[in-house]
């Protein structure tokens, strides 16, 4: 028997007419024979009574303040609610169901309560109803201690939980279902000549994810990527075939030919803050060695790194400049910050090794007046810092110019 993994976002359960929809897609897969292990998302997007967002702004509303432990539980119902909600809809059409929560369905998790990490699945239970032909409806966002305490995956973790599950189940693939027809080469709000990508590589697709693109989780990616788990980014309400992650090797046969261009796609990333840390003039033997390793101290993530022998230039999330500044203050540095920054990434395997691909971005950029603050680059991306008001055209020259 082939076990696949279906999981369903917030806007696919979030009425009785699109989960008709979603329960089509579970018998679908029955009849052709797989059997299916469904995940779901809490119900609807944010002023939506049972979604994450919703009931976010409940607790932290709260006079006395709420413990992080305390807001696991809260949380953790709105997928209860759906899971409860979708075995009911697979029930009512004929097909055997049972709702699970992530701790019922076996998945333990460390007590870093908000971001918690998986250390194992049980999968006697889940294994059981397979047995039984009940298909197991599971709580994405969630799992629990070895103590019993809830606890949830972090923001997106409903695509962590399908992941983890199919590696552990040892499924055929995971499918994950939204409100799109697959990756798209940008976003289609801002290209609407932006196409579905029929096939792309894990580390493309993590590159992705990871630089803004809202397909599906950075850590799905690499736990699926990690057990060669085949992963397909699916539209709940059409019979599109979505886009396919595996791995793919360079100048690989299997990748269709419409998917063989230099680039695979762009994405943008907002609300980032440029921090020049300016050294002219100093003794530069050991100069604010320490400043990245504070930083990180304080949970702050940086990005876009480079380092000159005067200087340190890198990125951070706006929301952070405040104690990126006080810091600084702290130390006596000589600093500044730039606001208002987007991240703009070109992605694709097939750029390693091309000469001039830096210099072609650059050119066009140039050539639209759009200013470059910063550039990075790896193996597989090329990222360019822009002022916000210039990043929509910068992906818009940037999609146009490699023809994507």
């Amino acid at each position: 028997m082939k076990i696949i993994i279906q999981k369903f976002g917030g806007t696919s359960v979030a009425n009785s007419e699109n989960r008709s929809k979603a329960v089509a897609k579970v018998i679908a897969a029955k009849q052709v024979g797989y059997f299916p292990v469904v995940v779901v998302s809490a119900m609807g997007r944010k002023g939506e009574p049972y979604a994450t967002d919703t009931l976010i702004q409940f607790a932290t509303g709260m006079e006395m303040g709420i413990k992080p432990r305390d807001l696991d539980m809260l949380m953790s119902c709105g997928e209860t609610i759906s899971a409860v909600v979708m075995a009911t809809a697979l029930n009512t059409r004929g097909t055997d169901s049972v709702a699970l929560t992530g701790g019922q369905a076996g998945i333990i998790t460390d007590n870093n309560h908000g971001d918690a990490s998986v250390i194992k699945v049980d999968t006697n239970r889940v294994y059981r109803y397979i047995e039984r032909e009940r298909v197991p409806v599971i709580t994405g966002f969630q799992g629990v201690t070895e103590y019993g305490d809830i606890t949830t995956l972090g923001r997106g973790g409903s695509d962590v939980t399908a992941a983890v599950l199919g590696q552990a189940l040892n499924a055929h693939q995971v499918e994950i279902y939204t409100d799109v027809d697959g990756v798209m080469t940008a976003d289609p709000r801002i290209i609407n000549s932006a196409k579905v990508i029929k096939s792309v590589d894990y580390n493309e697709i993590f590159q992705m994810a990871d630089s803004g693109a809202r397909v599906i989780h950075p850590r799905a990616v690499e736990i699926a990527m990690k057990s060669g788990l085949p992963l397909v980014i699916k539209n709940t309400f059409s019979d599109s075939p979505g886009t396919l992650i595996t791995q793919f090797k360079k100048d690989d046969e299997t990748i269709p030919m419409g998917d063989r261009g230099l680039l695979t796609g762009i994405a943008h990333l907002h609300n980032r803050a440029q921090v020049v840390i300016d050294y002219s003039g100093e003794d530069l033997h050991g100069s604010g060695d320490d400043i990245l390793d504070q930083l990180a101290g304080m949970g702050i993530s940086i990005d876009l790194i480079n380092i000159f022998t005067d200087k340190k230039v890198f990125t951070v999330d706006e929301k952070d400049c405040e104690r990126v500044a006080g810091l600084l203050q702290e130390r006596k540095e000589k600093f500044s910050i730039n606001r208002n920054c987007s991240k703009v990434t070109v992605i694709g395997n097939r750029i390693r090794g091309v000469p001039g691909v830096m210099a072609r971005i650059l050119r066009v950029l140039n050539q639209n007046s759009i200013r470059v603050y910063q550039t990075a680059d790896s193996h597989a991306t090329i990222s360019v810092l822009v002022k916000t008001e210039d990043a929509k055209k910068a992906v818009v020259v940037l999609h146009d110019e490699f023809k994507l």
